[in-house]
Order: structure tokens, then sequence, then C-alpha cells
């Protein structure tokens, strides 16, 4: 069983930047894909970023070229960066573990608390 830890959220102004951690404990997380999703209350969670067991990574259409996932095994951390943000990305931020990356970013296994990003206009 894998715990995941999410931290690094905030207030941030509209262009500005973040960097999301995800730090798992427990069973390492080598053996999972890590996502990162976000939801905004009474909207459907919205895949933004997966990082794959290899290293390969993915991102959401809306994201590209802005948001940056990485990982640092010996941490057992993965991050996201984010950069250029924009007033609609203000969400709750939430990492999970998945068998690997998918474009629907279902078959979550394990999902952080969540941490709360806000972007002023």
């Amino acid at each position: 069983q894998v715990q995941l830890v999410e931290s690094g959220g905030g207030l941030v102004q509209a262009g500005g930047s973040l960097r999301l951690s995800c730090t798992a404990s427990g069973r390492t997380f080598r053996s999972y894909a890590i996502s990162w999703l976000r939801q905004v209350p009474g909207k459907e969670r919205e895949g933004v970023a997966c990082i794959s067991r290899d290293g390969k990574t993915y991102y959401a259409d809306s994201v590209k070229g802005r948001f940056t996932i990485s990982k640092d095994v010996s941490k057992n951390t993965v991050y996201l960066e984010m950069n250029n943000l924009k007033s609609d990305e203000t969400a709750d931020y939430y990492c999970a573990t998945q068998a690997e990356c998918r474009g629907d970013y279902a078959g979550v296994l394990t999902w952080g608390q969540g941490t709360q990003v806000t972007v002023s206009p």
C-alpha cells in the first residue's frame, strides 16, 4: 500500500508559477505510474499529467508547454512544475498512483489528500 502526501499549493497571480510535490511512503512508487489530476468543486476531476514507471511523461493538451511532471526516485517524490498559471486553473490538485498512464486517467489505485491551488486574476 502506498500513501501519498501532496504539498506546494497556495495562492498565485495569473501568469505565476507553483511547484507541487507528491511524496510517497510505504511501498515504493517505482512500481506505479503517478498522475496529477485537478478538480474544481462541482466539476469532474480532470487529468493533468502523468509520469510512467520508466519516466515517460504525458500531458493534457491544456497544460502542454506550461506544466512539467518529474520524479526523484531517491526521494520518492513526484513534482508538478506549473508555469504561466491561469485563473481558471484554480482547483484542488491531487496526485494518484496507477498501474500505467492512461489517456482517460482512469484506474487510479491510490489518491493523495489534495492540495489547493488558487490563481488570482
